[in-house]
C-alpha cells in the first residue's frame, strides 16, 4: 500500500503531544503536518498536494486537491456524512472510521441510562425540585430492576458489545440483532479487555429481519446501529408497538434511525415507560420541538461519546492503523460502500 518514501500525514484534529510523539515514533518515514482547519480552502494547496494520509473529523477535500491521497482516517465512529462525497469515487482510496474508540464511554452512558430509567431518576429529580417527601413514594418510585431483565441490543458493533459485557454483572438476558449473524465475532477495533471480540456475551442473536420478534421479548431496548439507507426509520411505529408495554428505549445511534414522532406517541400514550435519547434528526434540537417536554424522556445533547480520554484512545487506534498501513496490511474499520459504513 505505502511506498518506501516519506508518508505525508495531514491531521486537522489536534492531538495531545504524547500522541503526536507516539505517531511519529512509529517510523522515520512518517511526516506529520497539523492544520486545525474547518474548511478545505484554509489548507495550502501544496499541503493538499503532498498529503498521502488524512486524519480529520468532517473535513472532506475535493478529489482534485489531493492527487496523492491514499487513505482517510476519520476521527469519529459514525461517518454517515461521507455518503455522497466524491471521495467514494476513487476506488483505491481507503476510508476508515474510529469505531471502537468510543465504546467505553458509550457503554457507560447506556448503562447509566438503563439504570436511570428503571430507577425513575427523572421523576425523582422533579420531586427534589418540589422539595416533597411523598406519602405514596413506594408506588411512585419502586424501581424496575435491571437485574434479571431482558435487554435487546439493536446493532452489535463495538458499542453494543461493550454494553453486553457490562450487563453480565447484572445477570441480564442479552439479545442482539445484527446484519450478519453468520459472523458473531468483531472484526473491527477493540480496546483490550473491553467489548465482545469473540461474540460470547449474548444469549441469542437475531438477524435484523427478525427484529420485531426480538423486541417483543425485551424489557429494555438499546439502539446503536449506524445510519444507512437500510437503517433509516428502522425503529418506527410498528417496532415501538411491538415492544412490551412498560418497556424502555435507549437511542444513541444517529438521528433518523428512530422515528421521533412515533416515539413521542409511544411515550405520550404510555406504551413505553420511558426513553433516553442522545441523537436527533435535527441537531441542535430546536427549543420548540415537543420532545423536550415528552413524558419520561431523558434527553441529552449528543454527548454519549464524549470523554476526556477520547483523543488518547483515538490516537492509539490511529497508531495501530498506521502500523498496518506501513506493513501493507488491511486497515481496521474500513468503509465498505455496499454497507454504507
Amino acid at each position: 500500500m505505502a511506498s518506501q518514501q516519506n508518508i505525508e500525514v495531514l491531521t486537522t484534529v489536534p492531538f495531545p503531544e504524547a500522541v503526536v510523539q507516539q505517531l511519529r515514533g512509529l517510523s522515520p518515514r512518517i511526516k506529520i503536518t497539523f492544520n486545525p482547519a474547518t474548511r478545505a480552502e484554509e489548507i495550502p494547496a501544496e499541503t493538499w498536494q503532498r498529503t498521502e494520509v488524512l486524519y480529520t473529523d468532517i473535513l472532506l477535500p475535493d478529489l482534485a486537491l489531493v492527487p496523492n491521497l491514499k487513505w482517510v482516517q476519520f476521527h469519529y465512529a459514525g461517518i454517515d456524512f461521507v455518503q455522497g462525497s466524491d471521495l467514494l469515487n476513487r476506488k483505491e482510496l481507503k476510508i476508515t472510521s474510529m469505531s471502537g474508540a468510543s465504546a467505553i464511554q458509550e457503554g457507560e452512558y447506556i448503562l447509566l441510562m438503563l439504570l436511570a430509567l428503571g430507577h425513575h431518576i427523572k421523576p425523582l429529580m422533579v420531586n427534589q425540585e418540589k422539595a416533597e417527601w411523598p406519602a405514596d413514594r413506594w408506588n411512585r418510585f419502586s424501581p424496575i430492576e435491571l437485574t434479571g431483565s431482558t435487554v435487546g441490543l439493536v446493532g452489535y458493533g463495538s458499542i453494543g458489545r461493550e454494553v453486553a459485557r457490562l450487563l453480565h454483572a447484572f445477570n441480564v438476558k442479552v439479545l442482539a440483532a445484527k446484519r450478519d449473524v453468520m459472523h458473531p465475532e468483531d472484526r473491527g477495533y477493540t480496546v483490550e479487555g473491553h467489548g465482545d471480540p469473540n461474540g460470547d456475551c449474548f444469549d441469542r442473536l437475531y438477524p435484523i429481519e427478525a427484529l420485531i420478534s426480538m423486541l417483543k421479548e425485551c424489557d429494555y431496548v438499546v439502539v446503536t446501529v449506524p445510519l444507512t439507507p437500510q437503517t433509516r426509520g428502522l425503529i418506527g411505529e410498528e417496532e415501538l408497538k411491538a415492544m412490551k408495554p412498560g418497556a424502555y428505549l435507549v437511542h444513541v445511534s444517529r438521528g433518523g434511525v428512530v422515528d421521533e414522532k412515533a416515539l413521542l406517541q409511544a411515550l405520550t400514550e404510555k406504551h413505553l415507560a420511558g426513553a433516553a435519547v442522545d441523537v436527533f434528526t435535527q441537531e441542535p434540537l430546536p427549543a420548540d420541538n415537543p420532545l423536550w417536554k415528552a413524558p419520561n424522556l431523558i434527553l441529552t445533547p449528543h454527548v454519549s461519546g464524549f470523554s476526556l480520554r477520547y483523543k488518547e484512545r483515538a490516537g492509539i487506534m490511529f497508531a495501530e492503523n498506521l502500523k498496518r498501513y506501513l506493513r501493507g496490511e488491511a486497515l481496521l474499520n474500513e468503509y465498505q460502500s455496499e454497507r454504507h459504513y
